[in-house]
């Protein structure tokens, strides 16, 4: 329904066909996005850190595919957006990368290949596993957390501020992002990142909530 109604509000479509959906996160209630981006009809690009869960939501048959090269995730995004079939395609990798990636090709193509856009990492708890940053792998990111807690926190606030600058810049040129709930903008702000929104207070963000603008 949040991604259905993402559509209606923000691309005043009631047909996902060839929209692309890019998020992140496949554990516990971020799980479903895979599974909803395909009931919309959309394509669903979902990157996930943790292979474990990624895996799991592929074995349980939420995800179609999985995939942790960037070039076959933009090939696979372009086929599908372009016909028109209906997918979720798990990114195993941070989405920040992905993100990134989506800046790279409209910067060398011109094509903005994104239309909605939301994240579900645990960003409620960011600097104790719920966010991982993009400078690291996973197992080495998990090794630092462990014994360095506080240069993992000064990473993450960095990755923070690169997620949302890729985001803006896509947003920029049309996609529209929406927070899922997950405390990412709160976290990013307080990293430093540019998402407040341009005369309003500081407690309100460029990006719409899905309570308040698309669910309520």
């Amino acid at each position: 329904l949040t991604v259905l109604n993402a559509g209606r509000r923000y691309l005043k479509a009631e047909d996902l066909s060839g929209k692309v959906f890019v998020t992140s996160g496949l554990g516990g209630m971020s799980g479903a996005q895979a599974k909803a981006a395909v009931i919309a009809g959309c394509v669903g690009i979902i990157a996930e850190v943790d292979e474990a869960a990624l895996l799991k939501r592929h074995k349980q048959g939420w995800l179609m595919e999985i995939s942790n090269n960037l070039d076959h995730c933009i090939a696979r995004l372009r086929d599908a957006r372009k016909n028109k079939i209906a997918l979720s395609l798990g990114y195993h990798g941070n989405v920040v990368d992905l993100w990134e990636r989506l800046v790279h090709e409209l910067d060398t193509t011109g094509e903005l290949l994104v239309d909605l856009g939301s994240d579900q990492t645990s960003c409620h708890n960011p600097f104790n596993g719920g966010y991982y940053p993009v400078q690291l792998g996973f197992e080495e990111a998990k090794q630092l957390l462990s014994t360095n807690p506080g240069k993992f926190r000064t990473l993450v606030q960095e990755s923070l501020k690169r997620h949302v600058a890729a985001i803006n810049r896509l947003a920029d040129k049309g996609m529209f992002f929406w927070d899922y709930g997950n405390a990412f903008l709160l976290e990013a702000q307080r990293a430093g990142a540019n998402v407040e929104k341009k005369g309003a207070n500081k407690t309100e963000f460029r990006y719409p909530s899905y309570v308040q603008h698309i669910m309520g």
